[in-house]
């Protein structure tokens, strides 16, 4: 079973940075994407970025490209999303997953990753 733990979620203002980690344990696959999702209340779960095995392709949604950024270190089994200039739009509740690399890329949808994390909330104030 393998295990994501997201961190580094909070109250910020408009135009701020956070950067939120997950770290994955238990019997982590080989070869595997990552991937970031969110959800606001009342709406529906998003994709965010996804992230290569090798950490050289990512994958970004145009309401976040150009401001996030995804990134991963194996060495750390630690996958990380890097927000800036954070708007209030982007308050949601943060989720990360994984799955093997062999399903394809890029993976944009929920269903395409089998391991979630229990999410970190991100509030943006105006």
């Amino acid at each position: 079973q393998v295990q994501l733990v997201e961190s580094g979620g909070g109250l910020v203002q408009a135009g701020v940075s956070l950067r939120l980690s997950c770290a994955a344990s238990g019997r982590t696959l080989g070869t595997y994407v990552m991937g970031w999702f969110r959800q606001a209340p009342g709406k529906e779960r998003e994709f965010v970025a996804t992230i290569s095995w090798s950490g050289d392709s990512t994958y970004y949604a145009d309401s976040v490209k150009g401001r996030f950024t995804i990134s991963r270190d194996n060495a750390k089994k630690t996958a990380y999303l890097q927000m800036n200039s954070l708007k209030p739009e982007d308050t949601a509740l943060y989720y990360c997953a994984t799955s093997p690399t062999a399903r394809g890329w890029p993976r944009s949808r929920s269903y395409e990753y089998d391991y979630w994390g229990q999410g970190t909330q991100v509030t943006v104030s105006s």
